[in-house]
């Protein structure tokens, strides 16, 4: 029986790689008249901007400016942030959560700083128990670690836990830490091969979360 759930932020609570993709194509595009392809720019989704960066020097080599174009890649992304709602269905399943007794965590590549100011004003850190974050662990998705941390938090068999992701990289760290995990793809991931995942959904609102654990 499934006694914890276990949520990624970025992508599925709140759709920031879809603003990512758009914030580092437009400045690629203005700066260096570079098109950014989603293929080489999802290689890097639930996981770091190293795989991203790499691409990018070996597209343009010296004409490069790592720093500058991340300053203003991030600009340009808290921008479009600030307006982005979360994710349609997650606050339907915060709450049954709470209702069920379901212990819950956000289990993130980002920093706590990061999330704590995003679900604090989005008025949803509370329906947290648990955060585990890139700055408890030395690495992060698509390595175990992350999961591996957040079992020993939470006390749960990982025989009673369920992820929700929705990256590859996610998925990948998720399988490696012996966890069952339900896909909710976004516009950036939902061309990936999530056929190692249990179930594949465009978002919460498809199912309920009484009705998915039913499966489990």
């Amino acid at each position: 029986m499934i006694k914890g759930l276990i949520f990624d932020f970025d992508g599925l609570i709140l759709d920031t790689e879809t603003a990512w993709y758009e914030s580092y194509y437009e400045v690629l595009r203005s700066k260096y008249n570079y098109e950014l392809k989603l293929e080489d720019f999802v290689k890097c989704v639930g996981a770091d901007n190293s795989v991203l960066f790499k691409i990018l020097k070996e597209d343009l080599g010296r004409d490069l400016d790592e720093n500058g174009l991340f300053k203003e890649v991030q600009k340009k992304h808290q921008t479009i942030i600030q307006k982005k709602e979360l994710r349609e269905g997650i606050i339907g399943y915060l709450k049954e959560a709470k209702l069920l007794g379901l212990k819950t965590a956000v289990c993130t590549s980002s920093k706590n700083e990061w999330i704590s100011k995003h679900l604090s004003d989005r008025k949803i850190l509370n329906y947290f128990d648990y955060f585990i974050t890139a700055d408890d662990v030395e690495r992060i998705k698509p390595y175990p670690d992350l999961f591996e941390k957040t079992i020993e938090d939470l006390e749960i068999s990982k025989d009673d836990l369920l992820v929700f992701e929705d990256s590859l990289n996610g998925l990948l760290s998720a399988n490696k830490a012996g966890l069952k995990t339900i896909i909710f793809y976004n516009p950036v991931t939902e061309h990936l091969d999530f056929s190692e995942a249990h179930q594949i959904y465009s978002n919460m609102s498809e199912i309920a979360l009484g009705d998915l654990l039913k499966q489990f």
